[in-house]
């Protein structure tokens, strides 16, 4: 059944953003704790985790438009026109997966703004400190 498999990919989609908010704090306490010889395999799985959320969102498309034509619904309809079309239980668990993405994307945004703003002061910091060991040589 499509609204089965639509929803196990969502799923799986919220899993992997749950994880990724995982490593971009793993990334932020690795920055505050000045620990950033582990940066780059810290970023390297983040790296990991967004082809994986790639890849679900190419799946995704698929499924969605697959169900989409079930539904009587145009192609690469939105979750809350999916929520809308699908029957009892499934409307409610399409609508409870879009509110959890919606919720989680706005987690990772601020993670990563929160990474980007931490590995900024880090890199003036450490260029500061070049400065002053070559004002002493």
């Amino acid at each position: 059944m499509r609204l089965r498999e639509v929803s196990d990919i969502l799923w799986r989609e919220r899993r992997l953003l749950e994880l990724l908010q995982f490593k971009l704090t793993e990334e932020q306490l690795l920055v505050a704790a000045g620990r950033v010889r582990w940066l780059p395999s810290a970023t390297r799985e983040v790296e990991l985790i967004m082809i994986e959320l790639q890849r679900a969102e190419l799946t995704r498309a698929v499924a969605v438009d697959e169900l989409a034509i079930d539904l009587g619904l145009v192609p690469n309809p939105s979750l809350a026109e999916l929520a809308a079309a699908a029957p009892d239980p499934w409307n409610g668990v399409f609508e409870r997966h879009r509110h959890a993405l919606d919720v989680a994307v706005v987690e990772v945004n601020a993670l990563a703004d929160e990474s980007h703003r931490l590995l900024a002061c880090k890199v003036d910091d450490i260029r500061a400190a070049l400065q002053k060991v070559e004002a002493t040589t």
